[in-house]
């Protein structure tokens, strides 16, 4: 997947780097996250089809895109833990701004990643916007048994089968200290963009209502009869896509 590496907190990551053929600088950029790994290969959360959707946007709309792998993801130093995901994503954005000369960045991301991706925009005031899809409110179920977690996450290949986090308290603390729906408030004004899946049985429907009430102003979109997996569904594509058009076309008219 990677053609691109990039630093974050003393760590070299890999990610995917797609610019538009003949660009020069002062691009629009993007941020997309994916979400946790499950199942052999990583399932269907696996980050194999992100590269794709990358170069969709940096063709046919002009974007600089990246697609980080973050810490403990193959090609990436380091190991899992979800407040250093969340360096990540706020690293990458910060690189489109430094090294790539992005004039202007949002984030995206779907299930874990839509969640991180509101949550680096809240954190980063550079940031545009953010755009979740498949995204939890927030990570109390992680947080109420993490020692479940680092089970599922060793299995998943993110942290390795003989490795221990040095500080599992903090390693365990930095879950619930992760959180879309109180970063949307942290966001607003900016704008928010929430999709899900009425059919979804990993994150609830009422996660999405929560992200979106606690920013005031979200743009929320329910897709009928469609799962948590959002990524493969063309009309969360397609959602996405016009949302970026729109967010790119406000930002030249402010």
């Amino acid at each position: 997947m990677s053609n691109h590496t990039y630093r974050s907190g003393g760590l070299t990551l890999a990610a995917h780097l797609e610019r538009p053929a003949g660009s020069g600088r002062d691009l629009p950029g993007v941020v997309i996250c994916h979400g946790f790994p499950t199942g052999e290969g990583g399932g269907a959360n696996s980050p194999a089809t992100f590269p794709e959707l990358a170069e969709r946007i940096a063709r046919e709309m002009g974007w600089v895109v990246i697609v980080p792998s973050p810490r403990g993801m193959p090609g990436s130093e380091g190991h899992f833990s979800l407040d250093g995901w969340l360096e990540d994503v706020i690293a990458a954005a910060d690189h489109l701004f430094s090294e790539q000369r992005a004039d202007s960045v949002w984030t995206v991301g779907f299930g874990t990643g839509g969640a991180l991706a509101v949550c680096a925009a809240a954190a980063d005031e550079r940031i545009g916007g953010a755009a979740t899809f498949a995204g939890p409110a927030d990570f109390s179920d992680w947080a109420a048994n993490p020692r479940r977690l680092l089970l599922h996450a060793r299995e998943a290949g993110v942290i390795g089968t003989d490795a221990q986090p040095t500080d599992f308290e903090r390693w365990s603390s930095g879950l619930a200290g992760v959180s879309a729906e109180h970063a949307a408030d942290a966001l607003a004004p900016r704008p928010l963009l929430v999709v899900h899946g009425t059919d979804d049985d990993i994150v609830p429907p009422l996660d999405a209502r929560a992200i979106a009430a606690a920013h005031g102003a979200g743009d929320l979109r329910f897709i009928n009869r469609a799962g948590h997996h959002l990524r493969h569904d063309p009309r969360a594509i397609a959602i996405l896509l016009g949302w970026l058009d729109r967010q790119r076309r406000l930002a030249k008219v402010d």
